[in-house]
């Protein structure tokens, strides 16, 4: 198996009489470290010395979550204590530094990516505004690190999303009385960059489209400019199944449009809000034929098929049937769905009588 283009590696290793007793030794070294840190927690020791056990134990282990909360709990108490040999500020910068190595051998690790987010909260209260201001933007830059080493690491493009939230929450470091301005242009931006970059892409797709409602709200878009934004947006993504119509991720972004489209979508989450059942009918005539063009050299391409039969579903929701789409063509694209996707036969049953095929 592989995940992200990255092996797994090809088997169990066999080890050696001297490895595997070295193996069983830091196995009981371990259990010795985890014994000691919670029957130091459970005194209520909660000094610098047992601070650094638990950086010896998440350095072995970062998935063990009881451990992150002893730490909180190590901390929160050094925080409160005066004449120590670190301040405040000095945890919170050690632990960031912490976490940071961590988050470079263990970038998908949960834990650790809510321990960051609670020294930030922690930091705003103890260091105040402006400085809190200044170690979330420089959250961005670590981001940018990490989705530059794997550009589909969906849990720093989550936390990305958690990390400009707050920069957007905190007043300006420039100017304290005013809010900090929006950074949803910029990080619409930044999603472009990345599908430029791999077309393949979930979380950068996912994220755009979270972002375009909001820009388009700041922007004050007037009709015309949102169906141009809106035309911008499905040339962008026909641009990118033409260029690989297998890739799962462009047709998920291309669902979305239509999805938008949809009389049914919640007004705020519209790009085009003022759309007649006309208007609605004429996109989804465009992206058929779009659609069909690329089937006659894509015949085994089972995301063609679907992406039809969505259009399809669509378009009935607005037209009663006026032949642009016959049932005989929906039940040959279902039929090759059932075909090419057999482990999907439910979901196709279940899309059959929904069209009433």
């Amino acid at each position: 198996m592989a995940s992200h283009g990255i092996s797994r590696g090809s088997g169990p290793v066999v080890r050696s009489q001297e490895e595997r007793q070295k193996e069983l030794q830091q196995i009981s070294q371990y259990k010795d470290l985890v014994d000691l840190v919670n029957t130091k927690v459970a005194e209520r020791q909660y000094t610098i010395e047992v601070l650094g056990l638990v950086t010896n134990l998440l350095n072995e282990n970062p998935e063990f979550y009881t451990i992150w909360n002893h730490r909180r709990r190590i901390l929160n108490s050094l925080f409160a204590t005066e004449n120590q040999a670190q301040s405040p500020d000095g945890l919170i910068q050690a632990d960031l530094q912490l976490t940071f190595a961590l988050l470079r051998k263990f970038p998908k690790c949960y834990w650790i990516w809510n321990h960051r987010d609670w020294l930030l909260r922690r930091a705003e209260s103890i260091m105040g505004g402006d400085a809190a201001h200044k170690l979330w933007a420089g959250e961005l830059q670590l981001i940018n690190k990490m989705l530059h080493a794997d550009s589909r690491n969906f849990h720093a493009w989550g936390y990305r999303r958690f990390v400009v939230s707050q920069i957007e929450r905190l007043p300006s470091a420039t100017a304290t009385d005013d809010p900090t301005p929006s950074l949803a242009e910029s990080e619409f931006e930044y999603t472009t960059k990345m599908i430029k970059a791999n077309l393949s892409n979930f979380s950068a797709w996912h994220n755009r489209s979270q972002l375009i409602p909001q820009m388009l709200r700041e922007r004050h878009a007037d009709p015309k400019a949102r169906r141009s934004f809106f035309g911008s947006e499905l040339s962008l993504i026909c641009e990118a199944i033409n260029t690989d119509p297998y890739d799962q991720s462009i047709w998920f972004y291309h669902q979305y449009l239509l999805s938008v489209l949809s009389p049914s979508c919640p007004p705020r989450q519209q790009i085009v809000q003022d759309l007649t059942n006309g208007e609605r009918q004429s996109y989804y005539e465009h992206e058929m034929e779009y659609i069909r063009e690329i089937l006659d050299d894509e015949a085994d391409c089972k995301w063609i098929y679907e992406g039809l039969l969505g259009l399809a579903e669509a378009y009935l929701e607005v037209d009663a049937g006026t032949g642009v789409i016959t049932t005989q063509e929906m039940r040959t694209w279902l039929h090759e769905l059932k075909r090419l996707d057999p482990l999907r036969e439910g979901r196709w049953d279940d899309l059959e009588r929904r069209l009433q095929l």
